[in-house]
């Protein structure tokens, strides 16, 4: 029993973020399972929003770089 007192005491104070989906406070620390996000249900809906591709990673091609059928032969 010692050694989680000890350990609890050598961690550092959790911080609180911002929930990227609702804006609302999020405890960022290990007891957090959906961390970064506050709950759950937010985790969720931001893997449904990714799923349903409403966030987007914009690519710009290269001019330079060979065609993608280039590079299999």
């Amino acid at each position: 029993m010692r050694s989680t007192a000890v350990s609890r005491l050598s961690q550092p104070p959790a911080r609180t973020v911002r929930c990227p989906r609702c804006g609302g406070p999020s405890r960022y620390a290990p007891d957090n399972p959906c961390r970064p996000f506050c709950s759950a249900r937010c985790k969720l809906a931001d893997l449904g929003a990714w799923a349903s591709e409403e966030f987007r990673v914009d690519v710009t091609e290269d001019p330079q770089a060979p065609p993608d059928d280039a590079a299999l032969s």
